[in-house]
């Protein structure tokens, strides 16, 4: 979990607009780097055993759900990433893939006109910073919901978020991200195709 909301964040979409999926994934692609060799890999951090850090995990489930056949997915309710795995966690991406390009995804607590707030920014996430743990930052990018609100208690603050709203920012996160994998996927057989045809003509 992340303490705090960046306000010089470069996207912020309300969970439960109607175009909320839609514009995070064009948040997303904005990020990503274009028809790269790099594999695209999204770290979910988080736990199922507080409602409010649940969040990252939830997202990996449903990702994992639907089968993405652009990017890679660690972090689950099956296999969540936390405070003790998380370093282990980070070695098994690298030593797996190539130079990756991660997407780091926590909850963070924030101001309480941000709570169901998502977040797009630049930068590594660094969890833990809620609860005054040391861990590693996680990712090129990330993003981060705000399931709560900060400055008393975090921990118990946590614990007592409504699972309704960690349910309807992880779908809607989850969603952004399918259908930045599908724009993601076609822009990689369009380069394909074009190499493929520069290659035949010469």
């Amino acid at each position: 979990m992340n303490l705090f909301f960046d306000r010089r964040a470069k996207a912020k979409i309300l969970h439960n607009d109607l175009h909320a999926a839609e514009n995070l994934a064009e948040e997303l692609l904005t990020f990503i780097p274009e028809a790269t060799s790099r594999p695209i890999v999204f770290v979910c951090i988080g736990t199922d055993r507080s409602t409010g850090d649940s969040l990252g995990p939830l997202i990996g489930t449903l990702l994992e759900e639907k089968q993405l056949q652009a990017f890679y997915v660690y972090g689950t309710l099956d296999e969540p990433i936390h405070a003790v795995n998380l370093d282990e966690k980070l070695k098994e991406v690298h030593h797996k893939h190539f130079n990756p390009y991660i997407i780091g995804i926590d909850a963070c607590l924030g101001r309480i006109k941000n709570v169901g707030v998502i977040q797009v920014a630049n930068g590594p996430v660094k969890p833990g910073a809620g609860v005054n743990k040391e861990l590693p930052s996680v990712g090129d990018i990330h993003i981060t919901g705000i399931v709560n609100v900060s400055g008393f208690m975090e921990f118990f603050v946590l614990q007592n978020t409504r699972l309704n709203l960690v349910m309807k920012m992880a779908k809607t996160i989850a969603n952004g991200i399918y259908l930045a994998s599908q724009s993601y996927q076609k822009e990689r057989w369009k380069d394909q195709l074009l190499e493929q045809e520069q290659i035949n003509k010469a």
